[in-house]
């Protein structure tokens, strides 16, 4: 089962070229939970930094999903 998070735990979370411009692993806290499955959830962290899309636009709120793709800090 994927680790699970909870409102206000700091992560850290891996942004790749798929969606943005801006890569890499970037810091933030969970700011809300929402259920997919049973033992599945979406996760969106506000990011400590603004981040860029690849259609140019700017954002410090990112959801995840794929456990791969964040960590608790």
């Amino acid at each position: 089962m994927p680790l699970q998070l909870e409102l206000g735990d700091r992560v850290k979370v891996r942004l790749d070229s798929s969606f943005w411009r801006s890569q890499g692993w970037f810091e933030g806290v969970v700011q809300k939970v929402q259920p997919y499955s049973q033992h599945r959830r979406f996760y969106w962290i506000e990011l400590d930094q603004e981040v860029e899309g690849i259609d140019g636009s700017r954002t410090r709120f990112v959801s995840v999903f794929n456990p791969s793709n964040y960590q608790k800090l």
